[in-house]
């Protein structure tokens, strides 16, 4: 049996954390869908950045739009809008076959925005109305800006992938915003069955910041932690997640239609050469759950994926693991912190550099 296939039975999601126009027009895609159980896909600033500027697979479109005298900004949309839109096309069957509950594809609004909450509630509605497509999400990063955003953009019936969650604090606010966001849809008489939403929280990252504290030290309690906390981390949240969502607190929204507020584990390729490529994928298996995942690790997984509902095995190891960050003097609230921080500095970069590719491309064609 194919694990990645076998995941669902598990009551996870396979999401793809990449896009490319080939992979959409060669068949490769609708494979995936057939063949793995994908049930979803992910994009962000640097995988259009290696799409349109590894690959010939846009200069046409490119090469028409600098004709009619698009500047940089619109040829990117065009092209972006255009991939999501063929996209969210090959999962619709998959969208109404799961009664809405998967088949997603993720457009993330400008990096730039990510510190400007009225600038991504007016990008991100822009955006959905562009794309037309009832299975597109809008990824809107947990900064204390984004927040409101998201709180607005569910409020409104917009379908959000929130990024650049790497705490319980961001995970609360976030789950808390979609509440709130649901409840203001109810009021406004909105059908609660429509919108839909993912938490998509960090994962490898979280280690390998940790994990260079924890070498400096260089002592039996830091050497046994290692590779250990974004796991721990993660499991954590996901307890959070059941008394949020299955608790009196959801109730009368889940009565109304409302569906839950999936856990989305991203980052999930290893950055650690000595762990298993697929570790961040085999140990965060569960209910209600999704995994995004990068191409080098889907073909990891399933060649040798071990499937089972790890997510809540060791859960008191988990909170041990945190405990003993704790003790050594780690303060995980400010690495994560300062890991929301990098991660928003690194997707602007990237959408830069985009922008940067799409301009000498535009030039040449």
């Amino acid at each position: 049996m194919n694990p990645l296939v076998e995941l669902h039975a598990f009551g996870q999601s396979f999401w793809y954390d990449n896009i490319r126009r080939k992979l959409l027009q060669d068949g490769t895609l609708a494979r995936l869908i057939a063949e793995d159980g994908l049930r979803g896909m992910t994009s962000n600033p640097s995988i259009f950045e290696k799409a349109i500027g590894g690959s010939d697979d846009y200069d046409n479109q490119m090469k028409h739009l600098a004709a009619e005298g698009a500047d940089t900004t619109a040829v990117y949309e065009a092209l972006a809008i255009a991939d999501i839109q063929a996209a969210c096309d090959l999962f619709a069957t998959l969208y109404v076959a799961s009664e809405r509950g998967d088949g997603y594809v993720s457009l993330e609004v400008s990096p730039y925005l990510a510190r400007d909450t009225e600038g991504t509630v007016v990008e991100a509605r822009r955006l959905f109305t562009a794309v037309n497509r009832p299975n597109l999400m809008i990824k809107v990063p947990a900064t204390p800006q984004g927040i409101p955003a998201i709180r607005q953009l569910i409020g409104e019936g917009i379908n959000v992938n929130v990024t650049l969650m790497f705490s319980m604090a961001h995970y609360e606010a976030v789950a808390n915003a979609y509440i709130d966001g649901l409840r203001h849809l109810a009021a406004a008489g909105g059908d609660l069955r429509k919108v839909a939403s993912v938490a998509s929280f960090f994962v490898s990252r979280v280690d390998s910041a940790v994990d260079a504290q924890l070498e400096k030290m260089d002592v039996p309690a830091a050497n046994g932690l290692m590779g250990k906390t974004a796991v721990a981390n993660s499991k954590v949240v996901y307890q959070r997640f059941k008394e949020l969502f299955h608790g009196p607190g959801f109730a009368d929204l889940a009565a109304g239609g409302a569906a839950v507020q999936r856990l989305l584990w991203a980052s999930t390729s290893t950055k650690n050469p000595n762990y298993s490529p697929t570790m961040y994928v085999d140990e965060l298996i569960g209910p209600q759950t999704v995994s995004t995942i990068p191409p080098n690790t889907v073909d990891a997984f399933r060649a040798h994926g071990r499937v089972a509902n790890t997510l809540e095995q060791d859960v008191p190891a988990a909170q041990a693991v945190l405990a003993g960050l704790a003790e050594l003097g780690i303060d995980l609230a400010a690495v994560t912190e300062q890991l929301q921080v990098e991660g928003v500095d690194a997707f602007a970069h990237s959408f830069g550099q985009l922008m940067d590719t799409i301009s000498a491309k535009r030039s040449a064609l």
